[in-house]
């Protein structure tokens, strides 16, 4: 706070405006002065604002993809949210990791160097018993992680770090692959202890169980597209999203589906011991005649009615009523 004027240093400051000895344009420029702002060498401000914006808006990419890829490994509902984007010193963040640890090295070719992402261990558990067949429990109490559960592990690595290609894809196109799995953070020093970083952390939930994974990102390796890390070339750069061609590619995709098809001939109702009884040449009766149309199953939806018949000495059905949804 500045100091207080007294009366008598009040009087004389009016006494030297009037008499000029006091210009009071001075005054102004003196207090437009520069003001000194203290730098902290130790933690140099590589990361503004905008940089930890732009990572944000690309982990939320990445999060949509984690949350409609993983179900279908885990067979559990994933829910993935980006909590938030910070720089800090890489000591500071290995320094908060504790043993057992689950960090996974990323090479994130041609970028220079290397990423870590760090998934809980809580989550690292639950990925564990669902690919085993569990119902998706955490360990009560933590243990370091066996070399099988390592394999299983590097598996979702692997698939997790293969959806980072389409994030960056408008800032710079990756070959990210995993060069390790590593459970001491002794041993993932990928850079100086004094390096600046950026940490994304992400929220995930998956049937329930919730931890955090942290993505470090390291300034060295980002350094060569820092340039492209700001909102305005992140969205200039976005490609138009054309409907239809996503329409496309859509319907290209479901035309090579394979679904399965049947065709119901009738059905009866037998005695268990007809059932067991039943020998080669036994008629069985159906309540449908020869004559009788078909109902065909597409799955298990009636899609089509049929007469049955044969084609190239094998059995056929030719398709006379076709079902719409409206009906």
């Amino acid at each position: 706070m500045a100091d207080v004027l007294s009366q008598n240093e009040i009087d004389a400051l009016l006494k030297q405006l009037s008499s000029g000895e006091l210009d009071v344009d001075d005054i102004e420029e003196s207090s437009k002065s520069a003001k000194v702002k203290e730098y902290d060498f130790s933690r140099p401000a590589k990361f503004s604002k905008e940089h930890l914006r732009t990572l944000e808006i690309i982990f939320e990419h990445f999060g949509r993809l984690l949350s409609s890829n993983l179900p279908a490994y885990l067979r559990k509902n994933v829910q993935v949210e980006v909590m938030n984007s910070e720089a800090v010193t890489y000591s500071e963040f290995s320094n908060a990791l504790s043993n057992p640890v689950l960090l996974g090295v990323v090479n994130m070719a041609p970028l220079t160097g290397n990423i870590i992402i760090e998934i809980a261990t809580n989550i690292g558990y639950t990925i564990i018993d669902r690919l085993l067949g569990g119902v998706g429990e955490p360990l009560d109490k933590a243990r370091d992680f066996s070399e099988i559960e390592l394999s299983i592990l590097d598996r979702i690595f692997n698939i997790i770090i293969d959806l980072l290609r389409e994030p960056w894809k408008n800032v710079v196109e990756i070959e990210p692959y995993l060069e390790r799995i590593e459970t001491n953070s002794q041993f993932a020093q990928i850079i100086s202890p004094t390096e600046m970083i950026a940490i994304v952390t992400v929220n995930i939930n998956i049937g329930g169980v919730e931890g955090l994974m942290n993505i470090c990102l390291p300034y060295i390796t980002l350094e060569d597209v820092m340039d492209k890390l700001n909102t305005k070339y992140w969205f200039s750069t976005m490609q138009d999203r054309d409907e239809q061609s996503y329409a496309d590619v859509i319907e290209t995709a479901i035309n090579k589906a394979l679904i399965p098809i049947s065709a119901e001939l009738g059905k009866s109702t037998v005695t268990v011991l007809d059932f067991v009884n039943l020998q080669v040449g036994d008629i069985i009766k159906l309540n449908r005649s020869v004559e009788d149309e078909l109902d065909i199953y597409v799955g298990n939806i009636v899609k089509f009615k049929a007469l049955p018949g044969s084609f190239s000495d094998n059995y056929a059905v030719k398709v006379t009523e076709i079902y719409r949804e409206e009906e």
